[in-house]
């Protein structure tokens, strides 16, 4: 009986520690950087509201312009969707809480963002009119409803990775938005200071990706050590965004080499 009892105790050991060990805090590390942008930035368009009177009040005595290529004072981007691409192994629980998106002002909030496999997309309309949520998608994480009621909230659960998932309003085909639908939470999207953060990375080596609507992807290799921060920096440029002007709402390109699929906002979206 102690003979089975000891052997029992070991397999346990064994069996619940090795994930333990694997993703355990003092086996982890950290991920920061920052994209940054040289050249001249181009034009983003001016928004124009007319077709929904209830749009151009929420918006009235201010410009609103779409925010494809938003470059913050400090010469970074705005925007970017950064995450590991390669590399990670194992299972990740997704978080309870889920992904917001909120339509204020006839416009996405925020425009870029990302969700784990099993947590929920929410979706609500803080407007005063209606509004068609509509993705567009490459991997079956489709979905289109309506919400003509100020307040409306629908949730939605996708289902297979992808980066990333284009969201569009039918009503109003100027709001465009992004979603990065991955099986692992390390992912992050630069803010106003051109930075990422990406914590509790177990240690390894991995391909890490940028992602940004009009510029495509870039990725560098990264090594993660227990209990450090590596530090990663992007760069695009005025130049490559000339390169990467089609014309095309959506169009896929191969560029330099690599796949990358874009889809920036022209005139011919705006009403």
């Amino acid at each position: 009986m102690k003979r089975w009892s000891l052997a029992f105790a070991i397999l346990v050991f064994l069996l619940g520690t090795t994930p333990v060990l694997t993703h355990a805090a003092g086996n982890t590390g950290t991920i920061v950087g920052k994209v940054v942008f040289t050249g001249k930035a181009p034009r983003n368009k001016l928004i124009r509201m007319g077709a929904d009177p209830k749009c151009l009040e929420l918006n009235r005595g201010k410009k609103v312009y779409q925010e494809v290529v938003v470059v913050n004072d400090n010469g970074t981007l705005k925007n970017v969707f950064v995450h590991i691409k390669e590399g990670l192994k194992g299972k990740f629980s997704p978080p309870k809480e889920p992904a917001l998106i909120d339509q204020k002002g006839c416009i996405y909030h925020p425009r870029v963002t990302g969700v784990m496999i099993g947590q929920k997309l929410k979706v609500r309309n803080s407007d005063p009119t209606l509004h068609n949520v509509h993705a567009w998608s490459k991997a079956g994480n489709d979905f289109n409803v309506a919400q003509p009621v100020q307040g409306m909230e629908n949730e939605f659960n996708l289902k297979a990775p992808e980066v990333m998932l284009q969201i569009k309003c039918d009503v109003h085909p100027w709001m465009i938005g992004y979603v990065g639908v991955l099986p692992h939470p390390f992912f992050a999207v630069t803010g106003d200071d051109g930075t990422f953060e990406i914590k509790n990375v177990p240690a390894g080596k991995y391909v890490l990706q940028a992602w940004h609507e009009k510029f495509g992807a870039k990725t560098v290799t990264v090594e993660v050590q227990p209990g450090k921060t590596v530090t990663v920096e992007f760069s695009y440029s005025g130049s490559e965004s000339a390169a990467l002007n089609p014309g095309f709402t959506m169009q896929e390109l191969r560029i330099h080499g690599r796949d990358m699929t874009i889809t920036p906002v022209y005139d011919s979206d705006e009403r």
